[in-house]
């Protein structure tokens, strides 16, 4: 298979795992605010289950195959200075990816001690994260 298509098949599998990454928090904001117990919690309780096992942890290890797979096409990568930024990027969103299925588990568990508010500043990193990370791929300014 070319780098092309790898790269492709990259790319697929990060958009889904970023859309995951960014909708999992907000709806950790609408259960923040959900009675424990109450027909919303436990809606969310399902769609927050759902969307972790079957969209973004899917997604996160078909991010990582394909990525690992264009490092053996292309192994010069791991000389540039803008992989290692990139790297360190992916590093944190992997604990971040961690820390929210931490926190569903706590929601599962009706378990949750944090305010709305907490998430809602959580569910920037992200997209931080990610806009370091297309800025290293695109423009690589450490090359």
């Amino acid at each position: 298979m070319s780098y092309e298509w790898v790269k492709a098949l990259h790319v697929i599998s990060m958009v889904a795992w970023m859309a995951g990454m960014f909708y999992l928090p907000r709806l950790y904001v609408y259960h923040a605010d959900a009675a424990p117990g109450s027909d919303l919690s436990e809606t969310l309780k399902v769609m927050e289950r759902r969307l972790l096992r079957a969209i973004i942890n899917p997604a996160m290890i078909s991010t990582f195959v394909f990525g690992i797979w264009m490092l053996v096409l292309i192994p010069e990568f791991l000389t540039e200075g803008w992989f290692h930024v990139k790297l360190t990027c992916l590093v944190v969103m992997t604990g971040f990816h961690g820390f929210m299925a931490r926190w569903r588990r706590d929601f599962a568990a009706d378990a949750n001690k944090r305010p709305a508010r907490f998430y809602r500043i959580a569910n920037e990193v992200p997209t931080i994260l990610l806009i370091v990370i297309v800025i290293m791929v695109i423009v690589k300014p450490f090359s």
